[in-house]
């Protein structure tokens, strides 16, 4: 899947520069990464980005300095890593413009969860800019617009989505072609209205296959391991 989004990873561990580059990419994220706040900044002088994941403990200037700055002139967003725990350092990022925290070590499913997050809270903030894909999800005659949250059917009309179907849909259209399993479901659509524990996944999912015609070939059910979207999903 390439999904077109564009993540800078700033981060002065070689090891974990790496390892998150390499998860991103695998998850179709086209990955950038720098080891400092010069490299950043040189990096921002020259291209459009959609999202900074931006660690706090950086060589010369910190994390802290490097988001101050950047909410002075873009509204880019960024999620700030960091070793320590302490919660004032995360009130500290956020109150300096971060808009999500996650403690190292951490999970990458978690940070995948979140970016995804952070991204559809951002909405058409930059769909405007050169160079980015549609923020539309098309997939056999059917159209999720993520700007408007609007699901159109292939005759035109507009199909309501309670908010859980819509982050349900969303996620599944994220990763076409692959089992994802009910915890990752979970995780990745933190904001739908259901309840955190397997069985609300399965009424979710019975009632967005209602609302696509009750598609059980769109939204493949893999005894033992979770859902699969499996039509071609393409953005437009």
């Amino acid at each position: 899947m390439d999904s077109q989004f564009e993540v800078l990873v700033v981060d002065d561990d070689g090891e974990i520069l790496s390892l998150v580059a390499k998860f991103l990419r695998l998850n179709g994220f086209r990955v950038h990464t720098a080891r400092n706040g010069l490299e950043m900044e040189e990096f921002l002088s020259r291209s459009a980005i959609d999202l900074i994941i931006l660690d706090l403990m950086l060589p010369g200037r910190s994390g802290l300095d490097l988001c101050r700055d950047l909410r002075r002139t873009s509204s880019v967003p960024i999620i700030m890593l960091t070793a320590k725990g302490e919660e004032t350092d995360r009130i500290v990022g956020l109150e300096v413009g971060a808009d999500d925290y996650l403690t190292k070590p951490f999970n990458p499913r978690e940070l995948l969860a979140r970016i995804n997050a952070v991204l559809r809270r951002a909405g058409g903030q930059d769909a405007d800019r050169p160079g980015r894909a549609g923020r539309a999800f098309l997939f056999a005659g059917w159209r999720l617009d993520t700007l408007k949250r609007e699901l159109v059917d292939p005759n035109g009309v507009v199909v309501d989505l309670s908010t859980g179907e819509y982050d349900l849909l969303l996620a599944l259209l994220e990763a076409p072609q692959r089992v994802l399993s009910r915890n990752f479901l979970l995780d990745a659509a933190p904001n739908r209205a259901i309840e955190a524990f397997d069985r609300s996944v399965d009424v979710q999912v019975s009632r967005l296959r209602r609302k696509l015609n009750g598609a059980e070939d769109l939204i493949k059910t893999v005894r033992g391991a979770g859902y699969l979207f499996a039509a071609d999903v393409t953005r437009g």
